[in-house]
């Protein structure tokens, strides 16, 4: 029997034991807002003790976390050190939306039903908490000298951007891998991301009767003609093409509108929350800039309205780093073998807190446990599931990955 085998054979014979952990990680609630994510941590430790496996508890401050709108965060990391070479990190996600509307199993119950796992959180990215640990299990379970070491790096912001996650804990020093394996899905390794630029804009008018609506200033007027500007934007955005497979062009989306206090009055403040996808070959400055006078030209047009403008997030395009090849390489070639057909490298059009890795220098990709797409696995939607096949065979490949690179 080859080490691959043997790996493969310890995952299936460990599997259910595999599901139940990830039941367990499902069945406590981190929705995000409002972003209570501690006590998640707190189990996710408790549970890996139970295999052995210590995770130190990174708390971070409660005034940064409620600066940053959320409620508490322990970011954890495991780290298992095998011998001189390199350290090779896998990190996953806890924090996820609300359920919201419409499920048809209990977000946090972890049914299975016909060989699919159901759940908040179940595929994005608690699943990677089971692929992630268990890669290592099975990899420890041959007893075989290795060089280097692994860190398993549990989160808690991606869904605000991960400067408290990964950015957190790169920051102060705590980690500082080699290479790094983030959450994702199992039919592509991808290397690159879109970049996402979001901001608030806050448009102001006058107040008055609506009976007497000229002695007011209507900031929704204004706010409709600034919303057209912004939209009009697409149609230019849809003729810049990436050159990065799997991304095709920039995009802008208005998410959310608040104004007004009631129908019989003139509004006099509307607040547009945009979210502008940025490719990999734009530059975010440049980007900034342009929607901020596209907003301010439009705003010259309504007399008397004033514009407040501020960024909610900047996240940068993930970059492939050229020290990524082994990774990539190792990946495609196991999961070719375990799935039986090629996986490509490619680009997603999200973007996750893993470029705060590459931006730090730290080659990565994203790998993981889930089906083809966002829209199959239903996150951030409805009866968000997971196909448990989908589970056990990313988990043998990133256990033969990492035997590979550490052998």
């Amino acid at each position: 029997m080859t080490d691959d085998q043997r790996l493969d054979a310890w995952i299936d014979a460990h599997f259910d034991e595999e599901v139940r952990f990830l039941q367990e990680l499902v069945r406590v609630p981190t929705d995000t807002p409002p972003g209570n994510n501690a006590p998640h941590a707190e189990r996710t430790a408790e549970l890996l003790a139970g295999f052995g496996l210590d995770a130190e508890k990174h708390p971070v401050p409660q005034e940064e976390v409620q600066a940053a709108g959320l409620q508490s965060i322990t970011n954890l990391i495991v780290r298992r050190r095998y011998g001189a070479g390199p350290t090779i990190a896998l990190n996953a996600h806890g924090d996820v939306v609300p359920p919201g509307e419409g499920w048809t199993h209990d977000p946090y119950g972890a049914e299975i039903v016909d060989g699919k796992l159901y759940g908040r959180a179940a595929a994005v990215s608690k699943s990677d908490f089971a692929t992630f640990t268990f890669a290592v299990r099975a990899l420890e379970s041959l007893g075989l000298p290795l060089h280097g070491g692994v860190e398993l790096h549990f989160t808690y912001d991606e869904e605000f951007g991960g400067e408290l996650g990964p950015g957190w804990l790169l920051r102060h020093g705590l980690t500082r891998p080699d290479l790094m394996i983030a959450a994702g899905f199992s039919y592509e390794v991808v290397t690159a991301h879109n970049g996402c630029l979001q901001m608030e804009v806050t448009v102001h008018g006058r107040m008055a009767h609506a009976a007497v609506p000229d002695t007011g200033i209507d900031a929704l007027q204004a706010a409709v003609r600034i919303l057209q500007a912004l939209y009009e934007c697409n149609t230019r955005y849809r003729q810049v093409c990436s050159q990065v497979p799997g991304i095709k062009h920039p995009y802008l989306n208005v998410g959310r509108i608040e104004g007004g206090t009631n129908t019989n009055v003139v509004p006099g403040k509307v607040v547009l929350k945009l979210d502008r996808r940025m490719i990999p070959e734009e530059d975010p400055v440049a980007v900034e800039a342009e929607i901020r006078g596209v907003i301010e030209t439009a705003a010259q047009h309504a007399p008397g309205v004033t514009v407040d403008i501020k960024r909610l997030l900047l996240a940068r395009a993930l970059q492939p780093l050229e020290g990524n090849r082994p990774l990539v390489e190792s990946l495609q070639r196991h999961a070719r073998a375990v799935f039986g057909e090629p996986i490509p490298a490619m680009g997603t059009p999200l973007y996750t807190d893993v470029r705060l890795y590459g931006e730090a220098g730290i080659p990565g990709v994203i790998y993981g446990a889930g089906p083809r797409t966002v829209l199959e696995s239903h996150a951030k939607r409805a009866d968000e599931r997971l196909d448990l096949d989908d589970l056990r065979r990313a988990t043998k490949v990133v256990a033969r990955t990492l035997h590979e690179l550490l052998g």
